[in-house]
């Protein structure tokens, strides 16, 4: 339940990153070993990652925010579709399992629904470091039966999720592994990150080419996961469509670097200083002309949702362009109950900005979606009822307490 119309204020503590939570508590399969994860978010898809984790024989412990996980005695090498079908992120302990294993029996992922998002860029890849891989009926049989190979593999797309498999899969294969049109996301790079500190050698993360040298066996490590710049930018929406000024702590900025600009094109004006970031919006915001989604370093496609609730308040007309997902304007419908103005014509969404949100009963379809949603109904007249706070939980810690602590009226019930 959110009431709009309140100025938020103050500061607060950006979370970790879930995106680079989830392939890190996956690579800790590789080390057989005991591993801390510290500034790690408490969020659905991270609890049914530690669920993958302990069924398949490890030790999981949570102190605040800090994960000590303990992978010596895995036992099993299959995970039950009922786990994998909690999120779609769950692929990613595919090439962990057959690093560790050298085989694995694993369903389809599941998550939020965003259209077409096929594994074939993971197998194909995998295929190409020596696993044979047979599907039958939704379950996918891999083994590597004379284990895991060094290859030149060229991605046809950055893909995020293909790109840490075979990070994963390399680091502890024989030889040396070259990867190019990589991913760069800093996710990717935080993953590299945690497997150096494991005794991995990686380098080139963050570039388009990545070459790993496959290492006999890795240890444990102690590993802080990076804010969540998608979060970062859900806040910075809350406070452009509230007229508000806010600081957000423990930015990285250079994570932003698409983002920022979109910002200041709405009038707002952002500082930033020692891994602190504040942001001052004006009363009335300028519409940004055009946002596109593409890979990194691009606008995020995951940043998409929460910006066209701020081109919704606008001063003018902004023109989406959704170039990653099919199905990511599942939010648009929900806007539009709330007074939006926003048509959709395949890829593109065009927002024609209004002076003022009502307040209805919306219901959010995906996580992105949610965080809109949210965004929205801050600034719209009167009290508005979000349904669907499932998805929202899948990536936002405690969001109605941050928002409330920054002095919006907001209550989950």
């Amino acid at each position: 339940m959110v009431t709009g119309g309140k100025r938020l204020s103050g500061r607060t503590k950006v979370q970790g990153s879930k995106n680079a939570a989830l392939p890190i508590l996956a690579a800790t399969l590789l080390c057989a070993d005991e591993c801390v994860i510290h500034n790690c978010p408490r969020l659905s898809d991270v609890e049914a990652s530690i669920r993958i984790l302990r069924y398949l024989g490890c030790k999981a412990k949570r102190e605040g925010n800090t994960l000590m996980i303990d992978t010596r005695d895995m036992s099993r090498y299959d995970i039950p579709s009922e786990l994998m079908h909690r999120m779609r992120s769950s692929i990613i302990f595919l090439g962990a399992v057959l690093a560790r294993c050298r085989k694995a029996r694993i369903s389809s992922p599941g998550g939020c629904e965003l259209g077409p998002r096929p594994i074939d860029l993971h197998l194909s890849s995998l295929r190409e470091m020596g696993i044979e891989i047979s599907e039958e009926h939704g379950i996918l049989e891999c083994e590597a039966h004379d284990g895991l190979k060094a290859a030149n593999i060229a991605l046809s797309f950055p893909s995020v999720g293909a790109t840490e498999n075979i990070l994963l899969a390399a680091s502890v294969c024989d030889g040396t592994t070259i990867l190019t049109n990589a991913a760069r996301e800093p996710e990717i790079v935080d993953l590299a990150d945690f497997l150096i500190s494991c005794g991995a050698k990686i380098d080139g993360a963050g570039e388009g080419t990545i070459i790993i040298e496959g290492v006999e066996k890795l240890h444990g490590a102690t590993h802080a996961i990076i804010p969540d710049r998608i979060v970062a930018a859900t806040l910075m929406s809350a406070a452009a469509v509230t007229g508000s000024d806010i600081t957000l702590e423990g930015v990285c900025q250079s994570h932003l670097g698409a983002v920022i600009p979109v910002f200041l094109q709405c009038g707002c004006e952002i500082e930033s200083f020692r891994g602190d970031l504040s942001i001052s919006a004006p009363a009335r915001l300028k519409a940004p002309k055009l946002i596109r989604t593409t890979p990194y370093p691009g606008f995020p496609t995951d940043a998409q949702a929460p910006l066209m609730s701020v081109a919704a308040v606008a001063d003018g007309i902004t023109v989406f362009i959704e170039n990653m997902f099919a199905s990511r304007y599942k939010h648009v419908t929900e806007l539009n109950r709330l007074g939006a103005n926003i048509k959709v014509e395949g890829k593109v969404a065009v927002v024609d900005g209004v002076r003022r949100l009502l307040s209805a009963q919306v219901c959010a379809c995906d996580l992105r979606g949610a965080a809109a949603l949210t965004v929205a109904a801050l600034c719209a007249q009167g009290e508005s009822e979000i349904k669907g706070l499932s998805y929202l939980e899948r990536g936002y810690e405690d969001f109605e307490l941050v928002l409330g602590a920054l002095g919006a009226d907001i209550k989950k019930i």
